[in-house]
């Protein structure tokens, strides 16, 4: 048997955590000796397990209570922490992604009144033939964007190999206005004219006259500085936008530093 000292250590938890166990009926010591000593049993470690394993993934312990007494098999068990690890997970990413969000826009915030240290060039932008996949997002921001035109671009390039197609030039995105303030997301790979048959649909995107362009690097998640310093350079230079804006991926190597990753913003503009 075990002291409760013993115990808490070779469990990872402390003696007070124990004693809050035992008051609230949720792990009682195997034996209490007339000094008030209290001991436990090896086998005991077993609930113990249960008990911070479920604490750890947000049950309350009035939860971890019922879940224990109902008896629960191993693998049911195993099932509810699989389920619950994938719903924290997908918060944690939720999370994340919020957090990149607000870094953004916090570097906007600061960047207002000074100059923007990006150039900005007005050329033409010539039509493309793109196969491409699409899906809605529920809005602008890039932590909606990024988890719909992620997956577009591996089923995308996934399409075109089974078709036997090399794209012919950097990946070409564009984005639709929805109501409600959604918008439907176009992933799309530039093809040879000759080319079109696949699982994706193929668009000719038209010539753009004019076009302010503007050079992105790092991941798409902190583009919000170089959207909001086009689109002041835009208005500040006497242009207008004319059309939606595209996003030509430059330099998206395997392996490199997302970080260094290179995409052209193109907005079409015409003098106001």
């Amino acid at each position: 048997m075990f002291q409760i000292g013993d115990f808490a250590r070779v469990g990872r938890v402390s003696v007070r955590m124990l004693r809050h166990y035992e008051s609230i009926g949720l792990l009682h010591p195997a034996r209490v000796d007339s000094t008030g000593y209290r001991f436990y049993e090896g086998p005991q470690l077993a609930r113990l397990n249960r008990i911070v394993a479920l604490k750890n993934l947000g049950f309350t312990l009035e939860t971890v209570s019922r879940i224990l007494d109902s008896s629960l098999g191993v693998e049911e068990l195993r099932g509810m922490l699989l389920l619950r690890r994938s719903e924290l997970e997908e918060q944690l990413a939720a999370d994340s992604a919020r957090l990149t969000s607000v870094e953004a826009r916090l570097h906007v915030i600061e960047s207002e009144g000074t100059m923007p240290e990006y150039e900005v060039i007005i050329k033409p932008v010539p039509a493309v033939r793109l196969a491409e996949l699409s899906a809605e997002a529920e809005s602008f921001e890039p932590q909606s964007i990024s988890p719909v035109i992620q997956p577009l671009y591996e089923k995308l390039y996934g399409a075109l190999a089974a078709a036997g197609i090399t794209p012919t030039g950097p990946g070409v995105a564009y984005y639709d206005e929805l109501d409600g303030g959604r918008v439907r997301v176009h992933a799309g790979a530039q093809i040879p004219s000759s080319e079109g048959s696949g699982a994706f649909d193929v668009v000719e995107l038209p010539a753009v006259e004019q076009a302010a362009t503007l050079i992105h690097r790092g991941v798409m998640d902190n583009v919000m500085p170089s959207v909001q310093a086009l689109a002041r350079w835009i208005d500040a230079n006497g242009w207008v936008s004319t059309g939606p804006n595209r996003e030509l991926y430059l330099d998206y190597g395997m392996g490199a530093d997302p970080e260094q990753w290179i995409t052209e913003l193109q907005e079409p503009v015409a003098r106001a």
